[in-house]
């Protein structure tokens, strides 16, 4: 959500339409709800803190999993505040993935790919660019031990990142030369090792 106000005002409307969540957390750089979706993936609808306030130690990112304080989020809107629809400015902040081995998760999203592990934690690595928490997470919270995809289930089948510039897709083209993958002057196309397809493409 771009503001704190706006996740106040779907707090209201998933409340008034009776929304199953499945729990809420602060994870000290983000305030977050979470619930699953008709093909049982976990969404998190999450507004972020400011970036000057969250806690680095080096490239080690502090990031919780408490209590979050759902009284205080509603005092950012009045009671009878609607949520009209998604608001200017939403987007997809980050997307988890199930993996078979975190190690082996990190060396491609790292290696390959070019991200930042930023946490490592409890089953998972986090992992972005440009000092975000996170744009990508490995775990194996379900998963561990896991294979290649089956293609047919229902799912995450693929995720799209978009290059931060040139150089970034360049190196990352560079990178996939050996790999079985699809390069276009705009567009990479790839998978992870558990088949999980990649496409990047040039900002």
């Amino acid at each position: 959500m771009p503001t704190r106000a706006d996740l106040a005002r779907w707090i209201l409307h998933a409340a008034r339409r009776r929304v199953a969540l499945t729990g809420a957390s602060d994870h000290a750089v983000s305030e977050a709800f979470y619930l699953d979706d008709p093909e049982g993936n976990g969404i998190e609808v999450y507004c972020d803190r400011p970036a000057e306030t969250w806690q680095w130690t080096g490239n080690d990112l502090r990031i919780t999993t408490d209590p979050l304080d759902v009284e205080d989020i509603l005092r950012e809107v009045p009671g009878n505040a609607t949520y009209p629809g998604a608001p200017d400015g939403l987007r997809i902040g980050h997307v988890h993935l199930r993996v078979g081995d975190v190690a082996r998760a990190e060396t491609f999203y790292r290696d390959t790919i070019g991200l930042d592990v930023t946490r490592r934690r409890h089953g998972a690595s986090f992992l972005s660019s440009g000092r975000y928490h996170h744009h990508i997470a490995g775990n194996v919270w379900h998963s561990a031990g896991a294979g290649t995809r089956d293609s047919e289930r229902a799912g995450l089948s693929w995720f799209s990142l978009e290059a931060a510039d040139a150089a970034a897709f360049d190196a990352v083209k560079t990178r996939l030369a050996q790999a079985a993958s699809a390069v276009s002057p705009a567009t990479i196309e790839t998978a992870d090792p558990w088949g999980t397809r990649l496409r990047i493409v040039r900002a």
